[in-house]
């Protein structure tokens, strides 16, 4: 009979290294191409979409240019535990601006659940991280 721990760090099974896979290549393109380089360009939705914030170009783009490097890391395997904490720092603040302007509730929860689903496309895919976010097995009773 297995132990929990060695099911935690045990290699993910087909259909989850897969879903956690679509899901990564999902945020990765959301953070690169809706978010990121948009930002560093200064495409004019990002300055119309940004306008409530009060950030400038310059802010927007050295905003863009840190979700950049927080998305490498988090595409790079050996960092992609410090790219996902730092990613969900960057949605953090997101969070607090959404809230500062006050946008309406959609705005305030698409960066906490796009936070969610950076860590559990993680822990999808990477045995390592599951020890620290262990889910309950059916067999544990309250």
């Amino acid at each position: 009979m297995a132990t929990q721990e060695s099911t935690l760090t045990s290699a993910p099974g087909k259909g989850q290294l897969w879903t956690g896979r679509i899901l990564h290549i999902v945020v990765v393109i959301f953070l690169l191409f809706v978010d990121a380089i948009p930002k560093i360009i200064g495409t004019e939705s990002v300055l119309k979409n940004s306008a409530p914030f009060g950030f400038t170009r310059g802010e927007l783009m050295g905003i863009g240019i840190a979700l950049l490097f927080c998305t490498i890391l988090y595409v790079i395997p050996r960092t992609s535990v410090l790219g996902a904490a730092l990613v969900t720092a960057y949605l953090g603040g997101a969070v607090e601006a959404v809230s500062h302007a006050h946008m309406p509730a959609f705005n305030l929860c698409f960066p906490i659940v796009f936070g969610i689903v950076v860590w559990i496309s993680l822990w999808l895919r990477t045995p390592q991280v599951r020890p620290v976010f262990p889910l309950l097995s059916g067999k544990t009773s309250f």
